[in-house]
């Protein structure tokens, strides 16, 4: 999704400039004339993921909207604009609560990597409190993305099943996130902060089950070199997730049910029982009556585990959620790969909204995945996903493009037969024209082309920006344009 910027100036023109400055770069912006106004506008609960706020405004000034902002709650980063003031204004902005600051006029390349910046360490800031979250047993109901009405009515099953101790099984295809529901209900228990330990059932070898799953002691068997505890102590005081239940061996299926109805476990070679306190919450994607039919899963333990149950919806069933999941996906791999996708280009999201995701949920982390490694453009396009939008650029279509290219001997000889070019070579009777003319139309051109963004055009030109300015002075070349010189 399009990231908004809130620029708060009591100068139209200066939010004029700013605005044109954001805008080309991708970004969404909102306007506020004053402190009051910007206020307003964050109490209304419109997008702002960054604020640009001027320190010296009538009314209400900068330095006292900031206040007011984190005072009612509002952690928008913020970049003040100063057009005065010493270090000390600078300090008090920063001990307010801003992330950064600019002196008036800034230059568009300076804003842009400002806002970038800040909107980077916001992001890594959220992905440092949702590991946190995970590591700590900490994630709630308040963490998982989506507000479609099949994942609401999640939320609500699961909010008021982690207030008690109930057995929880959840169902749902692979890839939908049963695991961060079950994180979810475990961190909104009273049981928080304590023990989370899942098991992939089916991902244990089964001479291996009982062991990982209830412990042994040292010597108990050929191998058994120390003593290990096994999932159910680790997790005792905790929750022990089951995912994919179903896959249990018959015989291991008897002995869960034992320890969920005694709430105590046989380590392997123990001379006694021991007594845990574990919440189970179980996990599956496959049709258990059908186990239970065909004799592969025991009714007891199915009733025993299947006293609340929560349906995770595929992803399909809530493709209104899938642009907010494709944001913080973006987010979460921008920290991790180092990169600065804003988001997802208009064509690409309407081609994600639209794709069944047979994979769910994970299947979608992973292609945005690949495509952020990928990408170098600021928002992922159709060709970022090819396996999704049939949209690839093969190797024998750039070749061919490449070889439809005029030569330049082509260019030349067609500017010499009176076709006109952007910038012409030869003058009317076929002869080469004086260079300074060449390279005054050449930078009148890129003026015209980059919208009078000079330090770009100085890039494009390979010069730099103090050559081009006097160039420009010298051929008296048209810059009435340029954004550096209205700023």
């Amino acid at each position: 999704m399009t990231k908004t910027v809130l620029v708060v100036d009591d100068d139209p023109t200066q939010r004029r400039l700013i605005q044109a400055v954001l805008e080309r770069e991708g970004f969404a912006v909102a306007q506020a004339e004053d402190g009051d106004s910007a206020l307003k506008y964050l109490m209304s609960g419109q997008p702002a993921d960054a604020v640009l706020l001027d320190l010296q405004m009538p009314g209400l000034n900068g330095q006292d909207t900031l206040k007011e902002m984190r005072a009612k709650g509002y952690a928008q980063p913020v970049i003040v604009l100063t057009a005065g003031g010493g270090v000390e204004t600078v300090v008090k902005a920063m001990q307010a609560g801003a992330g950064d600051f600019m002196v008036k006029p800034a230059s568009p390349e300076r804003i842009i990597v400002s806002i970038r910046n800040i909107l980077s360490m916001g992001d890594m800031r959220s992905e440092v409190d949702r590991l946190k979250k995970q590591v700590t047993g900490r994630t709630t109901f308040a963490d998982l993305i989506g507000d479609s009405a099949p994942m609401q009515m999640v939320k609500r099953l699961g909010e008021r099943a982690a207030k008690s101790s109930i057995p929880i099984l959840i169902s749902g295809e692979s890839g939908v996130g049963k695991e961060v529901i079950a994180r979810a209900v475990h961190g909104a228990s009273d049981r928080a902060g304590k023990p989370f330990v899942a098991v992939n059932c089916g991902a244990i070898p089964e001479n291996l089950v009982e062991s990982i799953l209830f412990g042994h002691e040292k010597g108990s068997f050929t191998g058994a070199s120390e003593k290990h505890l096994g999932k159910f102590r680790e997790a005792d005081g905790g929750t022990l997730f089951l995912d994919e239940v179903g896959e249990l061996p018959l015989d291991m299926q008897v002995k869960l049910l034992r320890a969920l109805q005694e709430s105590e476990i046989d380590p392997i070679g123990a001379k006694r029982s021991v007594r845990v306190d574990v919440r189970i919450v179980s996990a599956t994607n496959r049709d258990l009556s059908n186990h239970i039919a065909e004799g592969r899963f025991r009714e007891d333990l199915f009733y025993r585990l299947n006293v609340y149950p929560i349906e995770a919806p595929s992803l399909r069933e809530r493709r209104e959620d899938i642009p907010a999941l494709a944001e913080a996906f973006i987010r979460r791999f921008n920290v991790e790969e180092g990169k600065r996708v804003a988001g997802l280009a208009p064509e690409t999201a309407a081609i994600l909204n639209g794709f069944d995701w047979p994979g769910n949920v994970r299947q979608l982390e992973n292609a945005v995945y690949r495509a952020i490694v990928l990408s170098d453009a600021p928002f992922l396009q159709p060709h970022d996903f090819p396996a999704i939008s049939g949209v690839k650029i093969a190797p024998q279509e750039l070749m061919a493009a490449a070889a439809s290219m005029p030569t330049p001997q082509e260019i030349i000889a067609e500017a010499g037969q009176g076709q006109d070019s952007p910038v012409r070579i030869l003058d009317g009777r076929g002869h080469v024209r004086p260079l300074e003319e060449v390279e005054r139309d050449l930078i009148q051109l890129a003026i015209e082309i980059y919208a009078g963004h000079m330090s770009e055009v100085a890039r494009r030109l390979g010069i730099g920006r103090s050559t081009l300015y006097r160039k420009v002075r010298e051929q008296g070349l048209d810059v009435d344009g340029s954004l550096e010189e209205a700023s």
